[in-house]
């Protein structure tokens, strides 16, 4: 749908039945973020906040809550952009089906950005201070904009065709950032603003950096678009939004003429301040850090301008449809960029970037032995170099070809039928000292960690365990390292899974201490013969809840483990550099204390949302 700004599309929804108002008065502090996750969960509509406490602006979120809203947002476009990422893909199918992509062309041109002399979003300006401050995460260094839209320009050849827009979490008060004056910008490794930001560094010369906030939905979702090499973000923003990207050129920025509000300012390479803690889409807060520094020229609105917002934390949450979308758009673009590679997927209840899974194929046929991985090893080195698929930590590859009805997305299956037909000897591949995503904690220091490359192909090995071994046989006898008791008793143990067995651990104390444990529960494991029943091991802090469904046993495993130093095995071994292990891999994914909390919610404040969800009250029947 061509909506020419937020206000359009808000009204567009609540006409068809997809949005509600909140009269009542709402607190940006916690209580309009707990709404809107609580929403998010029962799967309701967008929230329109009509009065938020300390600012004269209404605000709107879950625009993007459900798959189906999401497509009814974009209902004019979307197999038109699909089409046209298809062709860039593979070219030579406009030839096999000239008329399906007729349009193609015309689409393109269409939506080429258009520079305006003056635009709605010049109607008023305002001050930092007066923009809604919401506040998601009791621990957050301060409230944040959720949904901005970060544009940058490349310092050496400036224009909207060498600009990047993304989305770059903004905090707007708090820590040491003066008052109206500063905020902080924070970006993560292998982001585009990243390059001019160097650019200018190099330059010793400010960047001129302009944040957008609102507009037509489609702004939003070009800021997080992952796109084909050549293609704008600008560009992609007038072809789903079937609306050319309206910009204005003021005093050395860039505006967006439809935008809601517009900051914008300059980076001093040379200085940063701390920000942070923000409560973060693995689960976790990510912890204070240092991070550039925004000095605020202007603060530009439109008139009736609109707020929108999420909240990021433990998946799925609103952010998990811009995934869904993003896959559907770019799948047709991964063979092309990656030959032998059938699909790949960032699993979002892991928390993206910490399991990847991928299907390749092993067309090495004359050269295989023992039906070893061996192109899959080359696909998974390309899927490590590719772009954000290289801040995956833990890729689990198998071969299409073992099994042709398996699917990235099944992920239960997928899991399934890799451990039927993993070599613990043979299939694990760590890289050690490298980098990791900017918001996983796991490692051994901000951005620094391992990856494991997990390639299985071949006949199945083994016949998974469904039903939980009695733990008191399969560790017999006392230890002063590792107490286990049976589940049936004590609930220390448990499945999620066929082949996957979650142990209840005592509390991570030390690095010297563990090597004990480890060499203890290896020891007494060793003879049991769990191996052939249950290939994984994983260790928790609550054996319960880990394996009380899949998304917990997906969040605690694969967040919370760092590859090189909490994978272990049984009867582990190192052959000419080479780790491995002849009984069940053991991944330990309890806390450490270097990990950067949970997130938990403020009881008062759940109270507070629940008292809205009672009968007359405005949540009563949503939530």
């Amino acid at each position: 749908m061509g909506y020419s700004d937020l206000k359009s599309c808000v009204a567009d929804l609540e006409k068809n039945g997809q949005l509600i108002r909140i009269l009542h008065e709402i607190d940006p502090f916690l209580e309009a973020a707990e709404i809107q996750r609580r929403v998010y969960q029962a799967r309701g509509p967008a929230i329109y906040f009509q009065n938020l406490k300390g600012t004269s602006f209404p605000a709107v979120s879950n625009l993007f809550g459900t798959l189906d809203r999401a497509r009814f947002i974009f209902r004019d476009t979307f197999e038109s952009v699909k089409r046209i990422i298809q062709l860039k893909a593979e070219p030579k199918m406009f030839f096999r089906s000239p008329k399906s992509f007729a349009r193609v062309p015309f689409i393109a041109i269409k939506a080429f950005p258009k520079r305006i002399r003056s635009g709605p979003i010049l109607d008023a300006e305002t001050t930092v201070g007066n923009l809604p401050m919401i506040q998601s995460w009791p621990d957050d260094g301060g409230p944040f904009i959720t949904l901005p839209q970060v544009y940058s320009e490349d310092p050496s050849e400036r224009g909207v065709f060498n600009s990047n827009l993304g989305m770059y979490r903004v905090q707007l008060r708090g820590n040491e950032y003066q008052e109206n004056k500063e905020v902080g910008l924070h970006y993560q490794i292998h982001r585009g603003i990243g390059v001019h930001h160097s650019i200018a560094a190099q330059k010793k010369q400010p960047l001129k950096v302009s944040v957008f906030i609102g507009g037509p939905p489609a702004h939003s979702l070009a800021a997080v678009m992952p796109l084909p090499e050549g293609l704008s973000e600008l560009l992609f923003a007038g072809m789903i939004g079937n609306r050319r990207f309206r910009y204005i050129r003021k005093s050395g920025w860039v505006l967006s003429g439809d935008a809601d509000f517009c900051l914008t300012g300059t980076i001093d390479p040379e200085v940063t301040l701390p920000e942070g803690p923000f409560g973060d889409h693995l689960g976790y807060y990510s912890l204070k850090h240092e991070f550039p520094v925004m000095k605020i020229d202007s603060v530009y609105h439109r008139r009736g301008a609109v707020w929108p917002f999420t909240v990021v934390g433990r998946p799925p949450q609103e952010d998990t449809t811009f995934g869904h979308l993003i896959h559907e758009l770019t799948a047709p673009m991964v063979p092309r960029e990656i030959p032998g590679l059938k699909a790949m997927h960032a699993v979002d209840a892991a928390g993206v970037h910490p399991l990847l899974l991928a299907l390749g194929s092993e067309r090495y046929v004359p050269y295989r032995e023992n039906e070893s991985p061996q192109e899959l090893l080359t696909i998974a080195n390309a899927v490590l170099g590719f772009g954000r698929a290289s801040l995956a930590k833990f890729l689990w590859i198998c071969t299409g070809e073992d099994e042709p009805d398996l699917k990235v997305h099944h992920i239960a299956g997928f899991l399934r039928h890799m451990l039927e037909r993993v070599d613990w000897k043979r299939d694990l591949h760590f890289q050690t000292q490298t980098t990791m995503d900017t918001l996983d904690y796991s490692g051994i220091g901000l951005n620094q960690g391992s990856k494991l490359v997990i390639a299985a192909a071949g006949r199945k090995r083994r016949k998974l365990g469904e039903r939980l071994p009695d733990i008191g046989e399969v560790l017999p006898g006392d230890s002063p390292h590792m107490n286990l008791v049976n589940v049936e008793s004590q609930g220390q143990s448990a499945g999620v899974l066929p082949g996957v067995l979650i142990l209840q651990c005592p509390v991570f104390e030390n690095p010297e201490t563990e090597v004990k444990r480890f060499q203890d529960l290896s020891g007494r494991l060793g003879p049991s013969g769990l191996e052939s029943s249950f290939p994984l091991i994983v260790l928790a802090d609550d054996a319960h809840f880990t394996g009380n469904s899949l998304n917990n046993f997906l969040w605690v495993t694969f967040s919370r483990a760092n590859p090189s130093h909490d994978v272990h095995g049984v009867d582990s071994f190192f052959q000419n550099k080479h780790w491995g292990c002849r009984g069940s891999l053991i991944i330990d994914a309890r806390i450490k204390p270097h990990h950067a909390p949970p997130l938990i919610e403020d009881s008062q404040v759940t109270r507070k949302v629940d008292a809205l969800a009672t009968a007359g009250g405005p949540l009563h029947g949503i939530i």
